[in-house]
């Protein structure tokens, strides 16, 4: 009877023991923010191959997944610290008998915040006045949770804290006025420690004013030679300023200045009379002044030289060619004729009865000749008029020359210079 009852045990299917069944996890020490494989192997040799075997997963009492399942392996994706603790797993039987494995301890590794910085958006820490700034506070690397803090100036200043699983976080200040110029850092911590950021200085920048233009001169009147300084300055906006200098649009000249305005020397001519403006430029937006006008003032003798010259110039270019025209035809005549003194010296020569007043030929016995030798005052014209008489030949003797009785006389005409070719004014005086 004892024979029979072991074989009816040994007959009846063997269920999986705690021993015959237990938990493995790779890695078996999981880094923070790594995944995590869980598998629940069994060793049973006698489980029925129809059997279908359920597996289920647990830490510290609490089942990890919503059900069992028949996968015996369990992929966690991402395990975090909080995940540490006692786990196992157990296999159920279609005849609903249970086997538990082991506990196991699982330890999950944090990696701790290293290399942070601090950095601004607009870059290198220039912003405008009114405008936005981003504080960016980062880690390079670091598991978990990790808390960030942003503070001011050298006390350390906590200006914001927040906890969040990234590597990075923000600190905005909408619009930054002037008191915001400082010195920021920020710090990073996971647990393990808090890391913190090198110091970033921010520089809040106000652009220019409008800037003011002053023109210093000697006295009341400015003169050409005098010397002239022009100052600009805007008395508003974040240094340093570029100072441009202009008359009448084209650039004089330009400097730049940490404050109090630059200036520029010129020494003025009469060109420099006219409208003068400046701008002043600190990389934010440029401003314009209103325009100065400078006259300069022209000395007496200086006018009056001006103001010949301008005469003589006008007076030229209208009468220039006639002037050119008359030198021409006077010229001509000069050269046509020969001078006034050597015409007692020299023999007569026949003329026409009649009197020409431009190139005429010699007199003849006891006739006049006249000749314009273009003398012009006002409007009066001078010519002048040969008269010759040559004595009877003696019949005795018939060689003597022409020329030893000759006797001359010579009667200028002052005839009216008008438009009319008529003379209606003559004078004679004579000359002997």
């Amino acid at each position: 009877m004892l024979l029979g009852l072991v074989l009816l045990l040994c007959a009846q299917p063997r269920e999986p023991t705690s021993e015959a069944l237990h938990l493995t996890a790779r890695p078996s020490w999981p880094l923070e923010g790594r995944s995590m494989t869980l598998t629940c192997e069994t060793e049973a040799t006698s489980q029925q191959l129809d059997d279908q075997l359920q597996f289920c997963f647990f830490r510290d009492d609490q089942a990890l997944d919503l059900g069992c399942g028949s996968d015996p392996v369990l992929q966690v994706p991402t395990v975090w610290r909080k995940d540490s603790g006692s786990y196992w797993c157990e296999a159920k039987t279609s005849a609903q008998k249970v086997t538990r494995s082991p506990r196991i301890q699982i330890q999950v590794q944090g990696v701790p915040v290293w290399n942070v910085s601090l950095e601004t958006q607009p870059p290198e820490g220039q912003v405008q006045k009114g405008k936005k700034l981003v504080l960016i506070c980062l880690a390079t690397q670091g598991t978990g949770h990790i808390t960030f803090s942003w503070y001011k100036g050298a006390l350390g200043l906590n200006l914001e804290t927040k906890t969040q699983r990234s590597l990075s976080a923000n600190f905005e200040i909408p619009r930054v006025t002037e008191s915001d110029s400082e010195k920021y850092y920020c710090t990073a911590d996971n647990g393990y420690g808090p890391s913190v950021s090198e110091l970033v200085s921010i520089t809040v920048r106000s652009p220019v004013s409008r800037p003011i233009l002053t023109l210093k001169v000697p006295g009341a009147q400015v003169f050409p030679g005098d010397m002239v300084e022009l100052h600009c300055e805007a008395h508003g906006g974040s240094p340093p300023i570029l100072y441009q200098f202009y008359h009448e649009n084209v650039t004089l000249g330009s400097s730049s200045a940490p404050s109090g305005g630059a200036s520029f020397n010129l020494s003025l001519t009469m060109e420099h009379s006219g409208n003068y403006s400046c701008e002043a430029d600190n990389g934010l937006g440029a401003q314009h002044s209103e325009v100065v006008t400078l006259n300069i003032t022209v000395p007496v003798e200086d006018r009056e030289e001006l103001l010949t010259s301008g005469i003589l110039e006008g007076l030229l270019g209208v009468l220039g060619p006639t002037i050119m025209a008359l030198f021409c035809c006077w010229l001509k005549k000069k050269i046509g004729r020969r001078p006034a003194r050597d015409l007692p010296r020299s023999p007569p020569r026949p003329v026409p009865q009649a009197s020409n007043y431009v190139n005429s030929a010699a007199p003849l016995q006891g006739q006049s000749v006249y000749e314009n030798v273009n003398v012009v005052s006002g409007d009066e014209i001078y010519s002048l008029v040969y008269h010759t008489q040559q004595e009877r030949q003696a019949a005795a003797n018939p060689l003597r020359t022409h020329t030893e009785d000759q006797d001359a006389s010579a009667i200028y005409f002052r005839l009216k210079n008008t438009s009319d070719t008529s003379v209606t004014d003559v004078d004679y005086e004579d000359a002997m």
